[in-house]
């Protein structure tokens, strides 16, 4: 760079350039000129020139400052300028959750949308079946929808009868963060999904490889996410030789403070009582107000306790930060518009596809201390 000013570097070094801002902006939404441009060490200039290179091509909106991701109410250049192909399908997504978890999603479904020419139409929904088919009607009745992505119930009869509705839908249906059920038989449901069978396996075997072997177990109830998490859980934990101590369905986020602080203390006594020396907590709400009530009864973290979260949102931010598995989310976003669009490209002759991604293990200092030493 000479006098503040980018030196010339070639085609090549600009596309390589605007694709990370393409990157960037798929993972967080919007970005600022001034971020890029201290990041990747080049001029804001040099910046303010890429972005509007790619604005002109219909690949996002320019906005004071910075950019977001194209939005449909951006008219200034139409949908396939530049090569980008227009607008060919319209498909609607519906989310039990616009706040914890879903956005990462959301963000990775918005990012494949907007590569693919696709119209994404969110709706946001809560965990319960009736809410959820309303807001999955609301969607149909709009009449020139080309697919669904949705994430439904489905645990007992309500979720049953919910998935055999969604397969007999005449447009193709993908679940994300979901799977059907093998005995219901369906036959035209289309899945994208973490494998979490295998990420309660990968957390037992984390605490195993540091000596750990009488273990605890915390879900939230209810949560789709528990069943395949416990069995994973179970089964390396048996394979792995380790001594099961303690297993719970808990929602210490829908309790008062009282009460929470009450099965807190009864959950961290049954540890004290089992000689359990590690736990494995589904979600990471759950996981930080575990700890954070074990530290301020005076245990030592993770000398006295360590502590595995599943999901990844919050336990970073903790005290001790908290050890995660993290499901792949924006990833699990992307491969859902991926496969509806590949279903409406394909048509019925495609094979049907479900997919199983692996979540990855992020290590801190809540299982810090190796027990084999």
């Amino acid at each position: 760079m000479v006098g503040g000013v980018e030196e010339p570097t070639g085609a090549r070094f600009a596309v390589s350039r605007r694709e990370r801002i393409l990157d960037e902006l798929r993972y967080a939404g919007s970005v600022r000129v001034a971020d890029l441009a201290r990041r990747f060490g080049v001029a804001e200039l040099t910046i303010r020139r890429d972005i509007g290179y790619l604005a002109d091509r219909g690949l996002l909106t320019r906005v004071h400052g910075g950019a977001t991701l194209r939005s449909r109410l951006d008219t200034s250049v139409p949908l396939g300028v530049g090569g980008r192909r227009p607008t060919l399908f319209r498909v609607g997504m519906v989310v039990p959750s616009l706040t914890y978890y879903w956005p990462q999603i959301v963000i990775g479904a918005r990012a494949a949308a907007t590569d693919a020419g696709v119209q994404l139409i969110l709706r946001g929904a809560s965990y319960s079946v009736h809410d959820q088919r309303r807001q999955i009607s609301s969607l149909l009745d709009m009449g020139d929808l080309h697919g669904l992505i949705v994430a439904p119930e489905t645990l007992g009869a309500d979720g049953a009868a919910l998935l055999h509705w969604l397969d007999a839908l005449p447009i193709p249906v993908v679940l994300a963060e979901r799977s059907a059920p093998s005995h219901l038989a369906l036959t035209r449901l289309e899945w994208v999904t973490t494998d979490h069978d295998f990420g309660g396996s990968l957390a037992a075997a984390h605490l195993s490889a540091r000596g750990h072997v009488r273990v605890g177990f915390v879900t939230s109830a209810g949560s789709p996410t528990s069943p395949p998490l416990r069995r994973g859980w179970r089964r390396a934990i048996e394979n792995d030789g380790l001594v099961p101590t303690i297993d719970r369905d808990l929602s210490l986020d829908e309790l008062d403070a009282a009460t929470r602080e009450s099965v807190v203390a009864d959950l961290l006594a049954e540890c004290r009582r089992s000689r359990t020396t590690a736990l494995l907590v589904h979600s990471d709400p759950q996981a930080v107000l575990v700890q954070q009530q074990a530290r301020d009864l005076g245990w030592s973290m993770p000398d006295d306790l360590a502590i595995i979260a599943y999901d990844d949102e919050v336990a970073a931010s903790a005290e001790p930060a908290i050890t995660a598995r993290r499901p792949p989310k924006q990833h699990i976003g992307r491969l859902a518009v991926e496969a509806v669009t590949a279903r409406l490209a394909g048509g019925a002759a495609r094979p049907v596809q479900r997919t199983h991604v692996l979540p990855s293990l992020h290590a801190r200092d809540s299982t810090a201390v190796d027990l084999r030493r």
